[in-house]
């Protein structure tokens, strides 16, 4: 099953990003997959926001999320998920089942991804999250790509530029 889920993460699909919520110390963003036009993170919250067996890890979740906004992305509301040379990070730190994937770009910046329920030991042994942390890895390669071009730039708690543009992840 994972190699076939691979093999379709290796079609480019279109990609936007949009403002999910916004602080004097952070920005919050996620990425939004043109076939569908709902964020990955809207995806998350209408699975899990009334889902009784994980209502406890999905409030904490939202909790950590509000945390960012009010302090900022520190390093230590995060939990590493990717690899050494990516930002792509999980939410909550600590407790629970649930994970929300995301990229921490800096402390004033994250792109929220996709989660799901980590039933495994890892997340590449699960397809479905798998998929979520590869679709943020690549749009992360775009990303920097964009900003070493010149296209995207960084100031303070925005992303300048990604308004008008459709990355292929």
């Amino acid at each position: 099953m994972l190699n076939f889920y691979y093999f379709c993460s290796m079609i480019k699909k279109k990609t936007t990003i949009d403002v999910i919520g916004k602080s004097e110390r952070a920005t919050l963003y996620s990425i939004s997959f043109e076939m569908d036009g709902t964020t990955e993170f809207e995806k998350f919250v209408e699975e899990f926001e009334l889902n009784s067996v994980f209502n406890q890890d999905y409030q904490r979740i939202i909790a950590a999320l509000q945390v960012i906004l009010q302090k900022g992305a520190l390093e230590r509301f995060f939990r590493p998920e990717g690899k050494m040379d990516d930002h792509v990070q999980a939410i909550p730190i600590t407790g629970g089942r649930l994970r929300l994937y995301c990229l921490r770009i800096s402390e004033q910046i994250v792109i929220l991804g996709n989660g799901g329920v980590k039933t495994t030991a890892s997340y590449q042994q699960d397809p479905k999250l798998f998929g979520y942390v590869m679709d943020l890895q690549r749009f992360e390669r775009i990303l920097k790509e964009n900003i070493d071009k010149g296209y995207v730039s960084i100031e303070e708690r925005e992303l300048i530029g990604v308004e008008d543009l459709t990355f292929e992840i």
